[in-house]
């Protein structure tokens, strides 16, 4: 197992899975620290038939996170998290780019409305970019159990965001 190569492969991705599921960026960037610290003294205990490197170290990012949240003694607080806030040039297209930016308001906002569980369902699938199989390891769930959670949170998030009306 090289660590080294895992954080690089998956250093932001953890930061952004992080910081939905404790919504605060030094949070984030502790649990993101604190899992590359344990992954480092648990490489020799790595094993690829239990899963990818990815999933693993998800995994303890997500055990890392809920520390931070428990020792903290906070549950998740609603902060400012854009999704995205780099902007297109005015001259382009304005009323696109205002279209683009209430989207993703609005996803945004649906995402930060979701029960703690679910957000961390959209983060691992989205910000991590896991498999249904891999999401259920994370979570210690079957896949299939994964992938019916999934399927329903993303509906909702349809719904609240009215994508496809």
């Amino acid at each position: 197992m090289d660590v080294e190569a895992l954080y690089r492969a998956c250093a932001d991705d953890l930061y952004a899975y992080a910081r939905t599921v404790v919504r605060d960026p030094i949070l984030a960037e502790e649990v993101v620290a604190v899992a590359f610290e344990r992954a480092v003294a648990r490489q020799r205990r790595f094993d690829a038939r239990r899963g990818s490197p990815r999933a693993w170290i998800f995994g303890i990012a997500r055990n890392a996170a809920i520390d931070e949240l428990r020792r903290t003694g906070r549950t998740a607080v609603l902060t400012h998290d854009p999704v995205d806030e780099r902007h297109p040039d005015p001259a382009d297209q304005l009323a696109a780019a205002d279209e683009a930016v209430r989207r993703r308001a609005a996803v945004a906002d649906a995402i930060a409305a979701l029960p703690g569980r679910d957000r961390e369902l959209v983060a691992l699938k989205f910000h991590a970019g896991l498999s249904n199989a891999e999401i259920a390891k994370v979570l210690g769930i079957s896949a299939t159990n994964a992938g019916s959670r999934l399927h329903r949170v993303l509906t909702r998030l349809r719904e609240a965001c009215h994508v496809g009306s």
